[in-house]
C-alpha cells in the first residue's frame, strides 16, 4: 500500500487524499424552485443553501435589491413575500417554493413608479441610493401594516384600534428602525413615507 502523498504549503505539510478517479469536485445537487416574481411565474434551479437575496440578484438578474451586510442588520435586501416584508438575506430559495415575490423592480406600473417611489424622489429621501430600494419596500409594508391595523413599539395605547391616519413620524421611525440609511437621510425618509400615507 502506497503512502498519502505529501503536499507542501510553504514550510507546513499536509496530507493529500488521493484521488478518486471521478474528478475532485463533489457534484452539489440543485433544488429546482418556482416562483412568481413581479407577477410573471419562473423556475430556477438553486442550492438548497442559496439565499432568497443570491437567487434573485445571480439567477434572476433582479439586482435592485441589494447584498450589504448579509447577516439581516441593515434592511437593504428588503422584498415582499406573500406581501410581508422580509430581509432576502435570511431566508433560503427553495423555501420559497411557490410563492409571490415582489422586488423594487415590479413596484412600477405601466410606466408610472409607486406613489412611494416618487415620494422619495420629492422628498429627497437618498444621497447615494443603495439603501433605497430597502427603505421603499419597508415602507410600503409599514403603510400596509397600519392599514392592517398592527401597533408598534411606539404606539401610546395598544388598547385602542390602530388605524393609517395614527401613524405619526414617531411610528415611522419606529416601523422603519430596521432599515439603515449610511446617508443619514432618515428625516427625508420619513417624510416621504408620511406624504405617501393616504389621506381621508
Amino acid at each position: 500500500m502506497s503512502p498519502t502523498p505529501k503536499v507542501w504549503f510553504g514550510d507546513a505539510v499536509q496530507d493529500k487524499p488521493p484521488s478518486n478517479g471521478n474528478g475532485d469536485k463533489a457534484r452539489t445537487e440543485l433544488v429546482p424552485v418556482e416562483l412568481t416574481i413581479n407577477g410573471q411565474a419562473r423556475t430556477i434551479a438553486v442550492e438548497a443553501r442559496t439565499t432568497l437575496l443570491d437567487a434573485l440578484r445571480e439567477e434572476l438578474g433582479l439586482t435592485g435589491t441589494k447584498k450589504s451586510c448579509d447577516r439581516g442588520e441593515c434592511g437593504a435586501c428588503t422584498v415582499h413575500v406573500e406581501g410581508r416584508r422580509v430581509l432576502s438575506c435570511l431566508i433560503l430559495a427553495a423555501m420559497q417554493h411557490g410563492k409571490r415575490i415582489t422586488t423594487i423592480e415590479g413596484l412600477e406600473q405601466n410606466g408610472e413608479l409607486h406613489p412611494l417611489q416618487s415620494a422619495f424622489i420629492d422628498q429627497d429621501g437618498l444621497q447615494c441610493g443603495f439603501c433605497t430600494p430597502g427603505q421603499i419596500m419597508s415602507g410600503i409594508a409599514v403603510i400596509e401594516e397600519a392599514k392592517a391595523g398592527w401597533p408598534s413599539a411606539a404606539t401610546p395605547d395598544v388598547r385602542k384600534p390602530f388605524t393609517v391616519g395614527d401613524l405619526s413620524h414617531a411610528e415611522i421611525r419606529e416601523r422603519m428602525s430596521g432599515n439603515l440609511c449610511p446617508c443619514a437621510c432618515y428625516p427625508n425618509i420619513v417624510a416621504a413615507i408620511a406624504d405617501a400615507v393616504p389621506k381621508g
